[in-house]
């Protein structure tokens, strides 16, 4: 499943490609969806945000479009009048002149209006988004510390959007190898230092993720770029301590650590 970078990444592409133009033409493969058609043609989209892996487009008339890629769900761009060959379902196609945002799988999806947002039982469940950049390292050492989530072990923890919303497996993995923490560890057992280098990587490790994955980042020391130190790296030596990477499985996901450095 996409993480949160992949969909905020993702959001910036459709936001790009449509913000602010008219919606010629609006379809929907849900009966109950396309009652509403009409509600949003000639409306224009003036903004798309992410919570966490939930994306919200919202138009001019007040109404917003909840969805959720879940496994398969899937945005696509498309010059307008133009339908690219696939073997996935097609769920959503909102047309403005020129370009058009197609959504191909998903099946969580809502036509919301500004109290139905209010409502939605996820939005309500999730956590502050890690790329929410209001979120500072000082509110999530708190919210570690809480007596919500400070006995829970980071193996479910750090998979819990209600906890922070756009985590996921691999960002769990980066994080606490990052940190040289090891997946069984609770907020309550850290030391003041463990505690505030795992608060600064739950924010750090998703933003370079977001800002730089397959590209450099010129305005980062060094050109600093997301890779991998751990994930899909088993039997690899760590980068830190030149132990060997291993990989487990927690939470029902594969999990990446080092016994070396991550004690």
């Amino acid at each position: 499943m996409p993480e949160g970078p992949e969909i905020r990444r993702a959001a910036d592409r459709l936001e790009e490609a449509i913000k602010g133009k008219v919606l010629t033409d609006v379809w929907f493969a849900f009966p109950a969806l396309q009652a509403r058609q009409h509600e949003l043609k000639g409306q224009r989209v003036t903004a798309i945000e992410t919570r966490g892996k939930a994306l919200l487009t919202h138009f001019s008339n007040g109404l917003t479009l909840y969805s959720h890629n879940q496994l398969y769900g899937v945005w696509r761009v498309v010059p307008t009048g133009k339908q690219p060959d696939s073997k996935r379902v097609l769920r959503v196609r909102l047309s403005s002149a020129d370009k058009t945002l197609l959504l191909y799988s998903a099946s969580d999806i809502e036509l919301l209006d500004a109290d139905g947002l209010a409502a939605h039982p996820f939005l309500n469940r999730v956590g502050p988004d890690v790329l929410d950049m209001s979120l500072t390292v000082a509110q999530v050492r708190e919210r570690l510390l809480s007596k919500r989530f400070r006995r829970r072990q980071f193996s479910g923890l750090l998979l819990d959007q209600s906890f922070l919303a756009g985590l996921g497996n691999y960002l769990r993995v980066e994080i606490l190898w990052h940190a040289g923490l090891a997946a069984n560890h609770r907020a309550e057992d850290l030391s003041d230092a463990e505690c505030d280098a795992l608060a600064e990587a739950l924010l750090a490790i998703p933003r370079l993720s977001y800002r730089t994955r397959g590209k450099p980042d010129e305005n980062r020391h060094h050109g600093a770029i997301f890779s991998f130190n751990v994930f899909h790296r088993a039997g690899q030596t760590c980068k830190r301590c030149g132990g060997t990477i291993v990989r487990t499985t927690l939470s029902s996901r594969p999990f990446y650590w080092c016994p070396g450095c991550q004690k």
